[in-house]
């Protein structure tokens, strides 16, 4: 079971710690939704052992979704404001 103490960085996994390590941090994005509307979202990637994740939380810190990207898969931020998109607009919207 994993766990995290609130503004902790380190996950927990029965009583080990879990390294986080944090690719780029909490930033903030308006993605543009279908006919002019709009979400304001907080989105952060970051590496937790070997998976690559892109974790998204609404604007009151509400989480949306987490993404598990394929290993190798550095972006620029752009691109990984490209897949906020797809995930509100495909995968949360579903």
């Amino acid at each position: 079971m994993l766990a995290r103490a609130a503004g902790e960085s380190d996950w927990i996994m029965r009583g080990t710690a879990m390294s986080k390590e944090v690719i780029q941090d909490w930033t903030a994005s308006t993605v543009l939704l279908k006919f002019g509307q709009h979400r304001d979202v907080r989105y952060q990637v970051y590496r937790d052992g070997q998976r690559l994740l892109q974790e998204i939380r609404d604007e009151d810190d509400t989480p949306i979704h987490t993404l598990e990207l394929p290993n190798g898969l550095l972006m620029e931020k752009q691109s990984y404001e490209v897949l906020l998109r797809y995930v509100l607009l495909d995968v949360v919207s579903n």
